[in-house]
């Protein structure tokens, strides 16, 4: 079995009102097909389907205040409550007590401890790199993780050789925005079905979608509108290419696109959405909140929890949804 996780920054389960969510009007025929009918919003968790299942997740973790970038993801990444071990949500980049945990393992050390090969498919400009370098620019908890793992970030020469994709999923930023005319050029489904091609490569793959967070703190309706018909058609390719033994994960770090009556993060849950075999889907059937998808991912994928030493299962605190998995 193989896996992408496709990390969608800002998306929670929010209500009906199309005035204020975007994804209860947001033109996504695929999407809705795939959920017979229903649309990415609170009420249509949980759903489980012949194609694809959804899922709510807790994003608060028992810890007062708005969740935030930095203390999610490394969540998301370690399978630890990190706004719990830290005592507040924190971001969007990790400060000192966060980054810590992100070097002590996440889902790239991990899985890279366990033989297995994995990839963040994101491609970085070399002003990215420059500013890296100088110190101008802090890694975010995505890359911090990969190059703590010692896995590379791909930069320009990889989305020229199509083994790595532009932040908007089809490259009309880097020609328009980072001053390469000649970057690819993509349909939001020919880079679904490239996507799928190098997924196919790796045991886990992991893509940065930020624009949807974006999208949510500029409360611009039109602007997220066209962002998720782009993810449309990005699932969509990538549905017509997976390979059968390559199971979709889709989920947030926290709430924000779904309510643009606000400019900050909600306290909404965040989607699971699972596209793929259902045995591999069945697999998540009893995740909760954002601690329960690492040590899920690593059972799968390597048929333990604990590789080096890995993450536990605590019986009351998975039902308690509070600090889930946690470090032995």
């Amino acid at each position: 079995m193989k896996l992408l996780f496709l990390f969608l920054d800002g998306v929670g389960l929010g209500s009906a009102d199309g005035k204020i969510n975007p994804l209860a009007r947001a033109s996504m025929p695929f999407l809705q097909e795939l959920l017979e009918g229903r649309r990415l919003l609170h009420r249509a968790a949980p759903y489980e389907g012949r194609l694809a299942s959804l899922q709510a997740l807790d994003a608060t973790l028992g810890v007062a205040g708005l969740p935030q970038s930095a203390s999610g993801q490394a969540t998301l990444l370690t399978g630890l409550n990190i706004p719990g071990l830290i005592g507040y949500h924190y971001g969007p980049k990790p400060n000192p007590p966060i980054a810590a945990h992100i070097k002590n393992g996440t889902l790239f050390s991990r899985l890279r401890q366990a033989h297995r090969r994995a990839a963040l498919l994101n491609a970085y400009p070399p002003r990215y790199f420059h500013a890296i370098q100088s110190g101008r620019r802090l890694y975010s908890a995505i890359p911090l993780a990969v190059t703590a793992a010692g896995l590379p970030l791909f930069n320009a020469e990889d989305l020229f050789a199509a083994r790595a994709f532009s932040a908007d999923f089809t490259g009309e930023a880097w020609r328009s925005m980072l001053g390469f005319p000649q970057a690819p050029l993509w349909s939001p489904q020919e880079a679904g079905r490239r996507m799928a091609e190098q997924a196919a490569a790796y045991d886990f793959s992991f893509f940065e979608y930020w624009a949807s967070d974006y999208a949510g703190h500029k409360q611009d309706m039109e602007w997220a509108l066209r962002q998720l018909e782009t993810l449309d058609g990005l699932l969509q390719g990538l549905c017509e290419a997976r390979p059968d033994d390559l199971l979709i994960l889709i989920t947030s770090d926290h709430g924000n696109l779904e309510d643009l009556s606000t400019r900050h993060h909600t306290l909404a849950p965040v989607p699971l959405l699972l596209i793929g075999p259902p045995q591999a889907r069945q697999a998540f059937q009893d995740a909760q909140d954002l601690t329960h998808l690492a040590p899920l991912i690593l059972r799968l994928l390597t048929g333990t929890e604990e590789p080096g030493g890995g993450w536990t299962i605590d019986g009351e605190q998975r039902t308690g949804g509070q600090y889930g998995m946690r470090y032995t």
